[in-house]
């Protein structure tokens, strides 16, 4: 039966389950709902199943007749539950595909010695397991994705075993440990993408091997040493991530060599030393971005060469001297950020500098320029000693100042540190709840909490974030969350500065919709933070498991949005100084056991500045980012404002909306009875109105415009009147 890419829309016929003989069945690319026929897999002996690319719920039956099953897709639906065990009973299993789903548990058992494997996805799920134990040797296996899961554990050398893969992806799960060497045996690797883990350790010089490699991405794991030699072998690759690791030494000259090479990212690490001219011979570079280094000397005017780059970042580095004149032949530039260096001189007359904003200027030692605030100003030859003694001042008193500041900094970090030896329990004096049940003695607390956590027992923990991990304490009947931030490795320090951003933006909230911080503790073993504890558990996980999210009824969903929006709403307008919270999401938003949503994770929380540059690194969870901010870098309260409104719509629709944002920026028709969660039985009239005006607001928060977007306080405004204020243009 093949009925595969049409618009047939309800529930999948209970006919269906009569036809016996049925061995392919192909429904996908439809708009079918509701749950799959408990006795369609029990009755019949599929060896073709495709239902991917529908809107089916509930999870997949659990007596399914496995036993012939040859290919199995139901990928891109909302089910949920654990995936069949037997799943590949048969031993003739070629492809499973059950990405973008809901599904939760551990990996089938049947799958790890699964030799008639061909191609597998499991992302966007989850799944969890140890990702060294739960998969094995596969001969045919061509292409395998386990990204954005809860898999943990170290990349197995098992993966260099199979001779026919061309594409592995495992990103954003909780990996550890090193990258085996035994991986450059997959000599036949076109993709290999371990972005977002805990991986550490050099790049093996096994990768030498993978000369057909065409993607590399290693960002955002805290790799070291020096950039790896065994990558000079890289012929055909195109896009090459090591971004936001611990690299250091030079950057190496083979990469003039890449000739292919379309993506260079190798920012956010310690590279040092000049920039290589020979990058200047990558004819097909699109992005180079070099940020966040320790980058000297001039920038190469051979750069100018460049002529597709359409998107160049030198920033926060120590680069020196005037910006190359050679740079207006880079014609197809459009995005441009040297900030925080020591440039000087007059900007290139080209459009990508006339239109960059300020802040991808600033923080540099004298540009000058029509968007700069300085005219260039022509130097007179002869001023005499008058010049000389300006000079001397202009040097002088920079060199005292800065002294004093060093002197002043020393004698304060020695202070705290003599403080803190002894674990230091800080209780914030705006919360009146701690004192009923601590002493102002912190010591004393500071064991109390090491002691009911059984000094971090894992046993206690509920929850690992990206800088931290949440563990259950109960003291003197009450109990709480407390936040143990990683330790840093190798000098780094980015968990520390979440630690530090987390206090000072919660230090400034009083708000019934965001999480309570009572405390933190800065000690030389560990730091962590505690928190009111919410029995609710997060938003994710409440959409993700059905009996909850039927209990998240219309109206509990309709309160959740309106208060998210309040908090949001006094961060960005009632705080002395504007926060942005950056990271908002539904792993982010917690519930109490009466169903009140709390705003939490501050990690990547700014406080606003006046008149200062509000640019930062990016952050932030994918498929909640502002697509601007992934351009700017600026950080200013419609990055939140888009954030509300995807979570908005994911509150509505019962999963995040995926594609359906793509369609809202095209300004395409979208039909709003389609856009509720079926989980639900429809929504009364009263509350079919505030249903559909969240719809509304949401879709102008996610207008492809910031300027375009609502204040959160019209938000909040728009939704307590219940007006009809917003519309889609």
């Amino acid at each position: 039966m093949y009925f595969s890419d049409n618009i047939i829309s309800g529930l999948i016929p209970n006919y269906f389950t009569n036809y016996t003989l049925l061995t392919e069945l192909h429904l996908a690319y439809n708009n079918f709902s509701g749950f799959i026929p408990p006795e369609l897999g029990r009755r019949t002996t599929l060896s073709q199943f495709n239902l991917f690319m529908n809107k089916l719920v509930g999870s997949i039956p659990r007596d399914m007749n496995l036993t012939k099953m040859e290919n199995f897709a139901v990928n891109d639906n909302m089910l949920l539950g654990p995936l069949p065990n037997e799943i590949c009973v048969s031993g003739i299993l070629t492809r499973f595909t059950v990405a973008n789903n809901l599904f939760s548990g551990h990996v089938p058992k049947s799958l790890k010695n699964c030799s008639s494997l061909n191609r597998v996805r499991l992302e966007n799920n989850q799944l969890t397991g140890n990702i060294s134990q739960d998969f094995g040797i596969y001969p045919e296996l061509d292409y395998m994705d386990l990204s954005y899961n809860k898999f943990y554990g170290e990349v197995s050398s098992d993966w260099g075993l199979c001779p026919t893969l061309t594409r592995l992806k495992i990103s954003n799960n909780n990996l550890s440990g090193k990258i085996p060497i035994e991986l450059g045996e997959a000599t036949r690797l076109i993709d290999l993408t371990l972005s977002s883990n805990h991986l550490v350790g050099e790049i093996p010089s096994s990768f030498e091997r993978l000369s057909s490699l065409t993607k590399l991405y290693l960002d955002n794991n805290k790799i070291t040493g020096t950039f790896p030699s065994s990558l000079a072998n890289l012929n055909n690759i195109e896009e090459l991530n090591l971004a936001q690791n611990s690299l250091t030494g030079l950057i190496n000259e083979n990469l003039g060599e890449y000739f292919k090479l379309r993506i260079l990212n190798l920012s956010s690490n310690k590279f040092e030393g000049v920039i290589p001219v020979r990058i200047s011979k990558l004819e097909k570079l699109e992005s180079l971005d070099l940020s966040h280094n320790n980058l000297t000397g001039s920038i190469p005017p051979q750069l100018g060469g460049l002529k597709v780059v359409q998107t160049l970042n030198l920033s926060h580095n120590n680069l020196n001297g005037s910006i190359p004149s050679s740079f207006i032949e880079m014609s197809s530039l459009t995005i441009v950020d040297v900030s925080f260096n020591q440039l000087e001189g007059p900007l290139p007359k080209m459009q990508a500098f006339e239109y960059a904003p300020k802040e991808a200027l600033g923080h540099n030692k004298g540009l000058c320029g029509n968007n700069t605030g300085l005219d260039c100003l022509v130097q007179p030859r002869n001023q005499g000693n008058k010049k000389k003694g300006s000079i001397v001042i202009i040097i002088v008193l920079p060199i005292l100042g800065f002294i004093l500041i060093v002197i002043f900094t020393i004698v304060v970090l020695c202070y705290i540190r003599k403080r803190n030896q002894n674990g230091t329990f800080r209780p914030q004096e705006t919360r009146e709840k701690p004192f009923n049940i601590w002493s102002y003695d912190g010591k004393m607390v500071y064991e109390q909490i090491i002691e009911a956590l059984e000094d971090f027992d894992s046993k206690h923990v509920v929850g690992v974030g990206g800088y931290g991990t949440v563990y259950k304490a109960e003291l003197s009947s009450e109990v709480f969350a407390v936040k143990k931030i990683h330790a840093p490795e190798d000098g780094e320090m980015q968990n520390l500065k979440s630690f530090e951003n987390e206090i000072r933006a919660l230090t400034e909230i009083r708000h019934q919709n965001i999480v309570k911080l009572y405390g933190f503790c800065s000690h030389s073993r560990h730091s962590f933070l505690v928190y009111e504890f919410l029995s609710g558990g997060s938003l994710r996980d409440i959409l993700n498991q059905m009996e909850q999210a039927v209990e998240f009824d219309w109206k509990r969903r309709v309160m959740a949005v309106k208060s998210i929006a309040k908090a949001l709403s006094y961060m960005h307008h009632d705080c002395s100084q504007p926060i942005i919270h950056r990271d908002l999401s539904s792993s982010n938003v917690l519930f109490d056991s009466e169903w009140v949503a709390h705003v939490s994770d501050f990690g990547t929380a700014r406080l606003l500045k006046p008149d200062s540059s509000n640019w930062t690194s990016f952050a932030g969870t994918f498929g909640y980012i502002a697509p601007e901010h992934a351009h700017t870098m600026e950080v200013n309260e419609k990055c939140d404002v888009y954030s509300f409104g995807v979570l908005t719509l994911e509150i509505i629709m019962g999963k995040h909306p995926g594609d359906l944002l793509v369609s809202i920026q095209d300004m395409k028709d979208i039909s709003l009875t389609e856009i509720p969660d079926q989980r639900l039985p429809p929504p009364v009239v009263q509350i079919t109105e505030q249903v559909e005006l969240l719809v509304e607001v949401a879709f102008s928060c996610v207008h492809k415009s910031p300027h375009s977007r609502p204040s959160m306080r019209d938000v909040t405004l728009d939704l307590l009147v219940e007006k009809r204020a917003f519309n889609r243009n």
